[in-house]
């Protein structure tokens, strides 16, 4: 099944939505190409802000005790 050029705006659309900051320029419709390159952007983002986090996590584990109740919830966390 072949995927429609009026699909890909729809899709491309919803994608532009997701993103932050956008929801101001609704009005203003970006490429194709801005919106994918933005969205990858996002996503490296968040990336990192997930691993800051687990480090962040794996920081605090390490000053309590490892049999509490805190120590089990945190390592649910990062894992």
């Amino acid at each position: 099944m072949r995927i429609t050029d009026d699909q890909i705006i729809q899709l491309i659309s919803k994608l532009q939505q997701l993103l932050p900051g956008t929801h101001i320029q609704r009005s203003n419709k970006a490429s194709a190409s801005k919106v994918l390159q933005d969205t990858c952007s996002y996503v490296r983002s968040l990336h990192r802000e997930i691993d800051d986090l687990s480090d962040r996590l794996s920081q605090l584990l390490s000053t309590i005790d490892a049999d509490s109740p805190e120590a089990s919830i945190i390592r649910s966390l990062i894992m």
